[in-house]
């Protein structure tokens, strides 16, 4: 994959940004505009980081029309921006380079001397949010690029003056390929996004060619085999492994539970105790995926003895098993699992913890993912006590493959799901009365005792935040 011009910005005084408030553009716009470009931007809704990019002292049109992007001599747009936007037609007829975020994202990494970037099928965010975390604590003025919102810097991303960079990389549609990493992290290597990748192999493929364009170092997971695939014949950095066995550089030893929320663990380096650490964020998955921030964070410079400070401070990224609240004995939560592996962990760990019931209220993501995974995903799911289906969100696919939340829910025994679409009811009437059905049925059948999560990569959140409002309302209204 061919990369764009590192030096495309050079004399380039006015950047405009289509879709500034999506999460990827917010740490863009933040780090360019610190380096003192002009910076104009257009968004369709009003969000808090729209709120956030306006504090900068950005302007930003709400509405997408091509006048907004007049003098600008560099243009930037999303993935999710359709072709027949205005605002992209008239940015294309217009001679100005244009650049998807990605290609933008890959030329700032290459402003780095260190720029820390995290890979992997699963636990991206919560890994580079908790690198992210222990740097920051320890007063390193970092710049950071997360997929998820951190509350210790506000958001999900920062600029700052050092030459560090923790950046979360993400391999759909080799998007990863265009960066220009320093330190590569390889958390996991899994099957998913098989409607572009095909095959594993496929993906393990594109995980070689991350790792090999890596300049310094790749810490990966030395107990998954895909990922040790992935730095095979890679040479000419150091590759430092983590994982579980002591086979590895980096593990944990002396693993305690001590409740839902916290681990603690002694972090060791072949064979040599180096600290005692603290965790707060449930699963066995986040004990490794904070050896790996752990190990990238050493890389990185971080003082040892800091560590543990830092990492004790980081509660999770928003949508990482973020728990919105406790009403009568009912917890609410949210999670950001969109893939069989992800949702397995996710409820093992909920179903270590003391509640009477774990409910998992799921929202598939693309008709393909869910077609080509679908007795995986009904395995995961069936881990909980509970399931509700939404409608699948087929986001940029149409349903080709002609399937349908019942499709999963057939083959999980117990499970609800609501697929009445009225006569000339428009898509998202129907959306919004499906999530109004499920948070029904989770209002009239949930216990005191019970948790209640929902899963997927959409705009599933909406349920736990609807849910947990009409709790709420209830308990004041003596219901």
């Amino acid at each position: 994959m061919a990369n764009v011009d590192k030096n495309i910005l050079n004399g380039k005084k006015h950047i405009h940004f289509i879709g500034i408030g999506g999460s990827g553009m917010y740490p863009l716009a933040q780090i360019l505009h610190s380096k003192g470009y002009y910076i104009t931007g257009s968004d369709n809704n009003e969000t808090e980081t729209l709120d956030a990019v306006r504090k900068m002292g950005i302007p930003v049109h709400l509405g997408q029309r091509a006048e907004n992007i007049e003098g600008a001599d560099l243009i930037v747009h999303t993935a999710a921006i359709m072709a027949d936007n205005p605002e992209l037609i008239a940015s294309n007829s217009s001679g100005v380079p244009v650049l998807e975020r990605s290609e933008l994202l890959g030329i700032v990494t290459s402003w780095y001397d260190n720029a820390v970037c995290v890979s992997g099928t699963h636990g991206k965010t919560t890994t580079t949010s908790m690198l992210t975390q222990i740097l920051f604590e320890q007063g390193i003025d970092i710049s950071a690029f997360i997929g998820g919102k951190l509350p210790c810097i506000n958001g999900s991303g920062r600029a700052g003056t050092s030459d560090i960079l923790t950046c979360e990389a993400c391999e759909f549609v080799d998007t990863f390929l265009k960066l220009y990493p320093d330190v590569a992290v390889v958390l996991n290597i899994d099957a998913d996004h098989l409607d572009y990748f095909k095959t594993v192999d496929n993906i393990i493929s594109s995980f070689h060619k991350f790792c090999k364009n890596t300049t310094k170092a790749v810490i990966v997971n030395g107990d998954d085999k895909n990922s040790m695939k992935a730095v095979e014949g890679i040479t000419g950095k150091e590759i430092i492994t983590f994982g579980f066995s002591d086979k590895n550089d980096y593990y944990p030893e002396n693993i305690i539970k001590i409740s839902g929320m916290r681990t603690d663990f002694t972090l060791m380096k072949n064979g040599i105790k180096l600290c005692d650490l603290t965790i707060n964020v449930p699963g066995q998955h986040n004990v490794l995926n904070a050896v790996a921030a752990c190990a990238a964070a050493i890389y990185a410079g971080a003082d040892i003895s800091k560590i543990a400070d830092g990492l004790s401070k980081f509660h999770g990224a928003k949508r990482r098993f973020e728990k919105i609240g406790e009403v009568n004995g009912i917890t609410v939560a949210d999670d950001y699992a969109h893939h069989p592996a992800e949702i397995t962990v996710t409820l093992n760990a909920a179903k270590a913890m003391d509640y009477k019931r774990v409910w998992a209220v799921f929202q598939p993501f693309t008709f393909s993912r869910t077609a080509m995974l679908l007795n995986d995903f009904a395995k995961a799911l069936s881990i909980a006590d509970k399931v509700v289906l939404t409608e699948i969100m087929g986001s940029r696919e149409k349903n080709t493959y002609h399937i349908y939340a019942k499709d999963l829910g057939e083959i999980i025994p117990g499970a609800v799901w609501f697929d009445n679409l009225m006569p000339d009811e428009t898509a998202e009437q129907y959306h919004d009365r499906n999530f109004d059905e499920v948070c029904d049925y989770l209002e009239k059948n949930a216990l005191p005792g019970d948790l209640i999560i929902t899963l997927g990569c959409g705009d599933v959140y909406k349920v736990a935040k609807k849910l947990y409002k009409k709790l709420s309302e209830n308990q004041k209204g003596g219901i």
